[in-house]
């Protein structure tokens, strides 16, 4: 099972809740739950354990932002695409990708895992210079990491494990492998 299928997994993402966040609003409001974590962390200071409200409240947005969204009208944009390449992502122990998507999605995955830990002793020494380089790894990472998904979905759309992603109607089989209930 890949790293991002147990995630999946701890977020509840089902074929409904993957579609609900192919939503660009989704997508796109998702990127404010690291500076939400950051300030909520760094409000420490000001309301001491008080800080502990902001915190639940940012890791309550990040577990809910998927699943609010309706589903979208057309996956025919870029952060729709994303969502879906990063389903045939997770999948790629059970349905290989070409050899083409294979090293980048990691290497961009460690720059932002890099730059978490900088986020992370950012927060912790309150110092806005790490906090900041941290989170620009974090977004460079990510964002390009989603713009390779994009490629993969593009070139994995067609196969029959990924034919029915972005349509109306859910496939007989989860592209994730999972059960369905």
């Amino acid at each position: 099972m890949t790293f991002e299928r147990k995630l999946s997994k701890l977020y509840q993402m089902d074929d409904q809740a993957w579609a609900r966040h192919a939503n660009p609003w989704s997508v796109w409001s998702r990127n404010t739950v690291l500076p939400l974590l950051i300030a909520a962390f760094w409000s420490r200071e000001w309301l001491g354990y008080g800080a502990i409200v902001p915190v639940v409240l940012a890791i309550a947005w990040a577990i809910v932002n998927p699943h609010i969204f309706s589903r979208p009208a057309s996956i025919d944009n870029w952060a729709s695409k994303c969502v879906y390449g990063e389903r045939v992502w997770l999948n790629r122990d059970r349905v290989p990708v070409p050899a083409a998507h294979r090293l980048a999605p990691n290497i961009l995955s460690g720059v932002a895992a890099v730059g978490s830990l900088l986020v992370i002793a950012g927060v912790v020494l309150l110092d806005p210079w790490m906090t900041a380089l941290g989170a620009a790894f974090v977004y460079g990472g990510k964002l390009w990491f989603l713009d390779r998904m994009v490629w993969l979905y593009e070139d994995m759309k067609d196969h029959p494990a990924y034919r029915a992603l972005g349509t109306t109607t859910p496939s007989s089989r989860p592209a994730d492998g999972g059960e369905r209930a």
